[in-house]
C-alpha cells in the first residue's frame, strides 16, 4: 500500500486504521497527549511515524497498542486496516478470566417479566455484586 511512503502524520494514520471516527478526533487524540510513539508521548498531530513504530492509545475505556505495519493511502474497509498493523493490546483480565455471563432467555411470545421477576432483578442490583462476579 504505502511503498513511496517514508513517514505519514500520526492523525492519517489513526484515521485510516479506524482507531476513530475522524481525522479532527484523531487530531485531538494527539494533541491531547493520549498517543505514544515509542513510549514517548507526542502533542502534535503532525508527527511523522514510520514502519516498526509502535503506537499506544488510550481511549476512555481501553488502551490499544499498535505495531505500524504499513503506512494507508486511503481510508479503507475494517478488513483493509487492519494490514496497517499488528494489534499488540493487552487483554483485559476480566475479558481473559471469566466469560461474560449469558441472560437468562426468554420464551418468544412469553411477555413481558412478571412483577416476582422484577423485584428478584431489584434485589440482585441493590446487593451491590458486580456484574462480572455471578
Amino acid at each position: 500500500m504505502g511503498a513511496g511512503i517514508a513517514k505519514q502524520r500520526i492523525d492519517k494514520w489513526l484515521f485510516f486504521t479506524r482507531v476513530v471516527k475522524s481525522r479532527s478526533l484523531a487530531a485531538k487524540l494527539s494533541t491531547g497527549g493520549r498517543v505514544r510513539v515509542n513510549k514517548e508521548k507526542i502533542d502534535q498531530a503532525s508527527y511523522g511515524i514510520k514502519i516498526g513504530d509502535v503506537i499506544t492509545v488510550t481511549l476512555d475505556r481501553r488502551t490499544l497498542v499498535y505495531k505500524v505495519l504499513d503506512l494507508g493511502e486511503r481510508r479503507g474497509s475494517a478488513p483493509e486496516a487492519q494490514l496497517l498493523y499488528e494489534n499488540l493490546s493487552p487483554q483485559s483480565e476480566k475479558t481473559a478470566e471469566k466469560p461474560l455471563p449469558v441472560a437468562e432467555q426468554r420464551d418468544a411470545g412469553s411477555g413481558r417479566p412478571t412483577k416476582r421477576d422484577r423485584r428478584a432483578t431489584e434485589r440482585l442490583k441493590q446487593s451491590g455484586r458486580d456484574f462480572y462476579d455471578l
